[in-house]
């Protein structure tokens, strides 16, 4: 006789509009993803002097660049999306702390971070069957 899950245990799948939208949620932030990597990587003025007005070194914005490339590609690829969204949180992470350290204003600067965890994150949750089936949310 084969177990199975009772109704109510059993994770909900999203129709195709769901995962259409997580589809949309992840595209928009792996585009941020890569224009912040790039304008990093081509080593703008103006990422110099942001650098400079948070309190880091601009020689790091290569890395950061390059840092940042990467975790978008893997975000966007489906079989790593899970990592990618983990590193992504981290470097968001990162990103609150230097936003809070500088004293810049709560909502558009230091909450930015959370703003773009949440798209990814929900993004992710409506466009991988894997993410539900762990955080399955229950009717």
């Amino acid at each position: 006789m084969q177990a199975t899950l009772s109704d109510s245990a059993r994770p909900v799948r999203p129709g195709l509009t769901a995962r259409r939208t997580g589809q949309v949620l992840s595209a928009l932030v792996v585009l941020f993803l890569l224009f912040d990597a790039a304008i990093k990587v081509i080593g703008l003025d103006v990422v110099r002097e942001t650098s400079v007005q948070l309190g880091l070194n601009p020689a790091h914005s290569f890395g950061l660049g390059v840092m940042t490339l990467a975790i978008a590609l893997l975000y966007a690829w489906p079989r790593t999306a899970v990592l990618g969204a983990i590193l992504l949180t981290g470097l968001l992470g990162g990103a609150i702390a230097t936003q809070l350290r500088v004293g810049n204003p709560v909502f558009t600067h230091l909450l930015f971070g959370v703003y773009l965890g949440l798209l990814a994150w929900g993004g992710l949750y409506l466009r991988d069957d894997r993410l539900r089936a762990l955080l399955p949310m229950r009717r």
